[in-house]
């Protein structure tokens, strides 16, 4: 494992969002959906695309996710993600999005 000075953590800004939209996303070469994130006053609503396809558009509408805003977008078949969201592999292998355990603001900064 690689070892980093905690200054270099703190570049990595990661907020907690609130999901507000799921679209199908046909284009993209694995399966995965098109999201929109609440991300709070300052940074608004921002989007990326997530391959959570175990999700359905039903639970994920409304769920708070951790989510990395200060990478480059990425243009993912002609779609323009510009956050990444958090997981880890679930007991079945599928993602297990990463969300807050108690209430929290949108847009709150991990730290």
């Amino acid at each position: 494992m690689d070892r980093i000075a905690f200054d270099d953590f703190l570049k990595v800004d990661m907020r907690l969002g609130t999901i507000t939209a799921v679209e199908p996303f046909p284009r993209a070469r694995n399966a995965s959906w098109k999201i929109t994130v609440d991300l709070g006053p300052e940074l608004g609503e921002r989007r990326t695309s997530a391959q959570a396809t175990n999700y359905t558009p039903e639970e994920l509408t409304g769920m708070r996710v951790l989510c990395v805003v200060n990478f480059e977008p990425k243009n993912i078949a002609g779609f323009k993600s510009e956050v990444l969201l958090l997981g880890v592999p679930g007991e079945d292998g599928e993602i297990s999005l990463l969300t807050a355990s108690r209430p929290a603001a949108p847009g709150g900064r991990v730290y």
